[in-house]
């Protein structure tokens, strides 16, 4: 299953949405898609959606994907990452009329770059080259999505075993 946030913004975000309904509509992908749709004002033809779902709703979608979608969001992409999962980050672009500004872009960029653990699609004319090859764009990656408690409880554990 895909999974397709584009959260809860004022801004549609028909450009995602649409897109991805019309790769599920061609056959590019033959994967159960599931879509918060939010303010955006297209409806999906070939995909399930919602415009706002719960957070509890939210997290079992993201569980159960095989690929999240997101936009450039922090909280969006975040909770994938959560559960060691590589959200493929569409980010909401000012000429466009999705955002007041490109700070998504920019902020996903910089993650992209430092952390290497999200794809980043500015052209949407190639996300359904990286949904096709989600597994092998994800390999390509030398990320890390270990949580920072992960980390802590790995240094704690260090220290405690110094005392003994």
């Amino acid at each position: 299953m895909i999974f397709v946030t584009v959260g809860t913004h004022e801004q549609p975000f028909n450009r995602l949405i649409q897109k991805v309904d019309e790769l599920k509509g061609d056959g590019v992908f033959s994967d159960e898609v599931i879509m918060q749709t939010g303010f955006s004002d297209y409806h999906p033809r070939n995909c399930k959606y919602e415009d706002f779902i719960s957070h509890d709703d939210m997290q079992r979608y993201v569980d159960g994907a095989r690929v999240v979608i997101t936009h450039g969001g922090p909280s969006s992409f975040i909770m994938p990452l959560q559960v060691h999962k590589i959200p493929i980050v569409v980010p909401r672009l000012k000429e466009f009329d999705e955002h007041v500004n490109d700070h998504q872009l920019d902020f996903a960029r910089q993650v992209a770059n430092r952390k290497k653990n999200i794809l980043v699609v500015e052209d949407i004319d190639k996300l359904a080259d990286v949904i096709v090859n989600y597994d092998s764009e994800v390999a390509k990656l030398n990320g890390n999505i270990d949580s920072n408690n992960k980390r802590f409880n790995k240094t704690l554990e260090k220290i405690v075993n110094g005392l003994f």
